[in-house]
């Protein structure tokens, strides 16, 4: 998460904390608890959560099952090394493989999204021994070294580091005839959000990521997908790959995955799994019980709840119904929503929060972004279109 994803309708508060560092623009919300969709605040107000804690609580708040095997889980083991094999560790993984459906069936799971885009990064230019990594405008991968030297306008705004630890290209959004151009020989991997969150919930595509697709195999190049924040049925679908038709040799997964408890995976092709050797890769805390038990329980909340057809279907009544008031057009794709607005964004998010909706902004400074949970209910859309015509243009 990054501070330009929060509008700064406040500072951060010098009383919040002396201890603190003041980093984040925060909402102006004194939030004391949360249930399903819904934040509630020291003075009483309910409000619509269709930020989602930044598309990370996709069961909803309080959510039983989800509370429950993390309270199982704590009392029977918190913690073991991945130096311990745990059955805990071994379901979760293959439960995240055959919910993925795509043959990436080995997984390494760590903490954070840019953690696995850094293992994910590692580990092409490790098989590939090239030395140049191929990213698209407009995307964000995380505020470490290697993710955030393939994060459009980091070295401008906050890298920090002295230099990138390889040589990066970027690559114009939906330019196919470039694709030939800008991927080499020297291109150990092609790094790409499928729909970019920040961006604005830009849906790439799919005759782009074919074109992407097809380079790669012909030049020996690893395909990474990141859905950190557009996978695990944040689409409609197990994961953006899949709404596509488009399979890459590497998917890195984190938000929806652990549904506010930190966890993070990296999904491997055969071609890629069968290059590792001992100690290629390495975590303290990835893998640990508690975040393994709910991310198989977060999945099967999805599949047995059926979220995936209700992440469709509330995706299609929000494009249906909320085209109104400054809302000009929709983009994006399932629970990552872009409404293209006629007036800055951040004043349409200001009057929605007014009326006690909560959502997102991005890069592009007339989007406003939902990342709302997979739990949204139709009368949450009517609340939501009702506060947009009441707002006006």
């Amino acid at each position: 998460m990054t501070t330009q994803n929060v509008v700064p309708l406040r500072p951060s508060k010098a009383d919040e904390s002396d201890h603190l560092a003041h980093v984040y623009a925060q909402f102006p919300l004194d939030i004391v608890d949360a249930k399903g969709v819904h934040l509630n605040t020291r003075d009483g107000r309910k409000v619509l959560d269709l930020y989602g804690g930044h598309a990370v609580a996709v069961v909803g708040y309080g959510h039983p099952r989800w509370v429950e095997a993390l309270t199982k889980q704590a009392q029977s083991l918190a913690f073991q090394t991945n130096a311990v094999a745990l059955d805990v560790r071994a379901r979760a993984a293959t439960k995240l493989a055959k919910f993925c459906g795509l043959g990436l069936d080995t997984v390494f799971f760590v903490n954070s999204g840019a953690e696995a885009n850094e293992n994910a990064l590692k580990l092409a230019l490790k098989i590939t021994g090239a030395t140049e990594v191929v990213a698209i405008e407009g995307g964000f991968h995380g505020r470490t070294a290697a993710a955030g030297a393939v994060t459009w306008g980091a070295k401008l705004k906050w890298y920090g580091f002295p230099q990138t630890p390889f040589d990066v290209k970027f690559l114009p959004r939906g330019n196919i005839p470039a694709v030939n151009e800008v991927i080499t020989d020297q291109t150990a991997a092609v790094i790409i959000e499928p729909v970019q969150g920040y961006a604005g919930a830009f849906d790439m595509p799919k005759e782009f990521l074919e074109a992407i697709r097809h380079r790669c195999s012909e030049n020996g190049t690893i395909l990474i997908f990141d859905e950190v924040q557009c996978g695990l049925g944040r689409t409609g679908y197990p994961f953006a790959a899949n709404m596509y038709g488009v399979t890459p040799d590497i998917i890195t997964t984190a938000k929806a995955l652990g549904s506010g408890f930190p966890v993070s995976a990296v999904l491997m092709a055969d071609h890629v799994a069968s290059s590792l050797k001992m100690d290629d890769l390495g975590t303290t805390f990835g893998g640990g019980p508690m975040a393994c038990a709910i991310a198989e329980t977060v999945i099967d909340i999805i599949e047995e709840e059926k979220l995936l057809e209700n992440v469709r279907e509330r995706s299609a009544q929000i494009r249906k119904q909320c085209v109104v008031g400054p809302v000009t057009a929709i983009q994006g794709a399932g629970l990552l929503l872009g409404l293209r607005t006629a007036r800055p964004a951040k004043e349409i998010q200001a009057e929605l929060l007014k009326r006690d909706i909560l959502t997102g902004t991005s890069a592009d400074p007339h989007v406003v972004r939902i990342l709302a949970p997979y739990v949204l209910k139709a009368e949450h859309v009517d609340a939501l279109r009702a506060a947009l015509v009441e707002i006006g243009k």
